[in-house]
Parts: C-alpha cells; structure tokens; sequence
C-alpha cells in the first residue's frame, strides 16, 4: 500500500493518459512563458551584463548567503518541533479518551483554518502588549509550527486509518496496549504510508519561512528585498532567490525519494530474508530411506 492509495484514488488508464497529455502541455506552456519573458527582458536590457556583475561580488554573494543561513535554520528548527507535534497531535485526535479525542480535534481545527500570516501579526503586534515578546527567530519558528503541527496531524492520522486493522490487533495479541502498540507498531508503519506527502508539506515549510519579512527576521527573502532596496536590481535579484528555492526544493525531493528507496529496500529484504536455522524444504520432501 502507497501513500496515493491512502490519501487518494488511484486513476485508471483513462485517466493516466488524460495526466499525461496534461503533463506535455503543461511542460510545453511553461518552455513558452519562460522563453516570452526572457525575450522580453532582452529587449528592455535586464540581460545586460552590467546587471548581474555585482551578484559575483563576495559581499552581495555574503549577504544572500546569510539569508540562505537563516531560512535553513527556522525550517529545521519548524521541522524539528513541527512533526513529532503533528505525530503526537495524530495519536491524541484517535485516542480512546473522549475529551482528549475532542481537545486535538479542536486545535486541529482552529491551526488549520488560521492563516499563518494572521499568527505572525498577533506575535508581533499583539502579544507583546500582554508580555509575550519572543525573540525575533522564535515569533517566526512558533507560528509556523502551530499552523503546521495541526496539518501534520492530518497527514499522520490519514496513515493510521489507511494500514490495516491487524497490525493494531496483532500488538494488542501480544499484550502491547495503546500507545506501546501506536508508539510501536502502527505509526512507523504509517509513516512510511505517506512519506511522499510529508515531504511535501516540508517543502511547504520551507517557503512558509519566506514569512520571515514581516518579523525582520534575516532569511533568504528578506535579504533578497533589502538588497533590491540597495541596488535596485528587482528582476536579478529575485531570479537568483527563486533558482535558490528551486535548488533546495529539488534537494529535498531527492532526499525524500532516497529514503522511500532505502525503506522500501529494507521491506524486501525483510520478506524475503530466509530465517535462521530453517530447514531445507527440499530435504523435508525428500523420502524417508
């Protein structure tokens, strides 16, 4: 069982040739905007030279750097705190005990129809006026990860339901209770459901941390805007942030695609491992002299 049978149908061959033809067009109309809008740039001088030689300079390439520096920093710290949140909100929202069921159903609820940008106003404008003045890097990283947290849960609860019910009977068989048996046996498994979706919601992570302006938190956006304040060089300098996203987006698929690699390997290996000190079949047929 994949992730897409969890959370989604699996489309048939109808459908697999209507995303495909998409797919081609899709490709086709993207190669055409890109070559339209370098066209255009051409001709009102955006591809001069003289524009992009002062992003070879050590101290601009500095600067953005330290903004590379700072979204790397709130993501993994977001994810850090963001995930076993969402692991723990999960098992809380599919607990036994009613009013902890419906407390994780609320938060649930509430984050995930907040905006994010409403959280990042309250802890910088109104929160400070009742005590609560966090850091700048923690009024970035503690919004993101309630919002976040509550979406995880989602994701983490949609693997839980979606594995077969005798994996949680069979750690009940061998005298596991609840938690052990979720803690255990079903949420790794459920984990490995929907990867796919969870790194997804990390790459949503990443670019919740462009957020940062708002804060004056110094990550790669921010940075991107001031130096466009300094060299007002708009359409560089905001080419050169978006390649950037491009590339860690791109590296966390790939990182996500060698894990699901790796996990799926282990699973192979596991099913057909033959086990210690089993007999021969072909012995245990051979007659008896």
């Amino acid at each position: 069982m994949t992730a897409d049978r969890v959370l989604f149908d699996a489309p048939g061959p109808r459908a697999r040739r209507r995303i495909r033809v998409f797919t081609v067009v899709s490709v086709l109309l993207f190669v055409l905007l890109v070559a339209v809008a370098l066209r255009q740039f051409g001709q009102h001088g955006q591809l001069a030279a003289d524009r992009w030689t002062p992003f070879t300079q050590t101290s601009y390439l500095k600067f953005l750097w330290q903004g590379l520096e700072g979204t790397l920093a709130a993501t993994a710290m977001s994810a850090l705190l963001a995930f076993p949140a969402g692991a723990l909100l999960a098992l809380l929202r599919l607990s036994l005990s009613r009013p902890v069921r419906w407390l994780a159903t609320a938060y649930i609820e509430l984050f995930r129809s907040v905006p994010l940008l409403l959280l990042l106003y309250a802890f910088l404008l109104a929160l400070p006026g009742y005590g609560v003045n966090l850091p700048i890097f923690w009024k970035l990283v503690v919004p993101i990860v309630m919002v976040n947290a509550a979406v995880l849960a989602e994701i983490f609860r949609a693997g839980v339901l979606g594995l077969d019910r005798g994996q949680a009977e069979a750690a009940s068989a061998i005298g596991l209770r609840y938690w052990p048996s979720m803690r255990l046996v079903v949420l790794p498994q459920a984990v490995r459901l929907v990867l796919p979706t969870l790194v997804a919601q990390l790459v949503n992570l990443l670019k919740d941390s462009t957020l940062g302006y708002i804060v004056s938190y110094p990550e790669l956006m921010k940075q991107g805007n001031d130096l466009t304040v300094y060299t007002h060089l708009l359409i560089q300098a905001y080419l050169i942030i978006a390649v950037l996203y491009v590339i860690l987006n791109f590296a966390l698929s790939q990182l996500a695609n060698l894990v699901e690699r790796r996990m799926r390997r282990r699973r192979i290996q596991g099913r057909v491992a033959p086990i210690a000190g089993a007999a021969d079949p072909v012995a245990l047929d051979a007659p008896v002299a």
